[in-house]
């Protein structure tokens, strides 16, 4: 039975992915900082309380981890924050987009470098970034620091595809959609199960020649 972790499994995307990976046989390890109804309803192992911009809280869940090996894992904790150039005044529009850096692109950059001994050789990890960190594809402006560290994400994930490619892990960077969800204030154009489905059948289908390059959920590839 495979081992799947899946990060800000409560609720979205991630609570999508959690049930679907369940349905099938998979076993998942679902991280969160506050557990839901929803996810207790679930088959998957909880450790909640993780803040993964917590070094203590990525220190627990290697702990809780113990000795499992990881076959998959899906990096799906994120936040998103709207700023436009005249809100970039003042410390607190630096703070916002700090936070997005800490969260969106340095978390699970350190989660995995903390994880890495953890990770089945073959293993596959989905990171799920947004094609608002395409600079190719940014004809709208605005949301800089969502675009800013999801931009980092992607070249962290990058790197990441080169770094463990000796141990056949490979690494695919995954926009999911325009999902709706609590994030998106329920707008969309896809249900959190329909992208889940789609994100789970790119890192079925997609192999190791493709570790390290970026995709749309629904299977086309992506500009930088």
């Amino acid at each position: 039975m495979p081992n799947v972790l899946i990060t800000g499994a409560n609720r979205g995307i991630g609570l999508a992915l959690t049930r679907l990976h369940a349905a099938r046989g998979d076993h998942p390890i679902a991280t969160c900082r506050q557990r839901s109804a929803e996810l207790d309803a679930s088959t998957a192992q909880v450790i909640d309380a993780i803040e993964l911009s917590d070094p203590a809280a990525i220190a627990r869940l290697r702990e809780a981890l113990g000795d499992i090996r990881l076959h998959r894992v899906m990096l799906n904790a994120g936040v998103l924050e709207r700023e436009a150039l005249e809100d970039l005044d003042g410390a607190d529009a630096a703070a916002a987009i700090r936070k997005q850096f800490e969260i969106n692109a340095l978390a699970p950059l350190l989660l995995i470098a903390a994880l890495r001994e953890h990770l089945a050789p073959g293993a596959r990890i989905g990171v799920l970034t947004s094609r608002m960190g395409s600079i190719a594809d940014n004809s709208s402006g605005s949301y800089y620091g969502y675009r800013m560290s999801k931009a980092a994400l992607n070249a962290a994930a990058r790197s990441l595809a080169l770094d463990l490619a000796p141990r056949k892990i490979a690494v695919f960077i995954l926009h999911p959609g325009f999902v709706r969800t609590g994030m998106t204030g329920g707008r969309g154009e896809v249900t959190a199960d329909e992208s889940a489905a789609q994100l789970i059948a790119r890192v079925d289908t997609l192999d190791a020649a493709h570790s390290g390059s970026f995709w749309h959920a629904n299977g086309t590839p992506l500009p930088w």
